[in-house]
């Protein structure tokens, strides 16, 4: 998995890039088919020193887009309550697919059923001679069918 780490307003970028293609390359092991990915860092001004730092995590895996953001008070922190958030998608994200393949099973076709269709028993042929409705009602009379 190929992982694109981009920093700002931060220094020592190399031993923050390597920690997290350390700590964000293991979510590679639950997702075998994502395709890359994306870190984000960024150190901002804010009123709570416990928020400073934001992690964004962005992967790519079969045409799925998984995100999740933290923020920290430190670097290694953020990164790893991102990897928790990451590898709880994951999970949640693996689940929806094997519950989907898995429902009600459908209902087998039998043969029975299928032979259970009604059955023609006997086919008459006759050639229909033009009559007047006199005549049609003497035929049948004579025939005994009840009508």
């Amino acid at each position: 998995m190929e992982l694109e780490v981009i920093t700002k307003n931060l220094k020592d970028v190399e031993t923050i890039e390597s920690y997290v293609n350390k700590k964000i390359g293991k979510l590679s092991r639950y997702l075998p088919s994502m395709n890359g990915g994306k870190v984000e860092i960024r150190e901002e001004k804010t009123r709570s020193p416990q928020q400073r730092f934001t992690v964004q995590v962005t992967l790519s895996s079969k045409g799925t887009l998984l995100r999740g953001e933290e923020r920290g008070d430190n670097v290694y922190a953020a990164v790893d309550a991102a990897y928790e958030v990451m590898s709880r998608q994951i999970e949640r994200f693996k689940g929806k697919r094997y519950r989907k393949g898995r429902g009600a099973p459908l209902r087998p076709v039998l043969v029975e059923e299928a032979e259970a269709a009604p059955k023609v028993v006997r086919v008459k042929r006759f050639v229909a001679k033009t009559m007047t409705i006199a005549d049609a009602a003497e035929q049948m009379e004579l025939l005994g069918h009840d009508f």
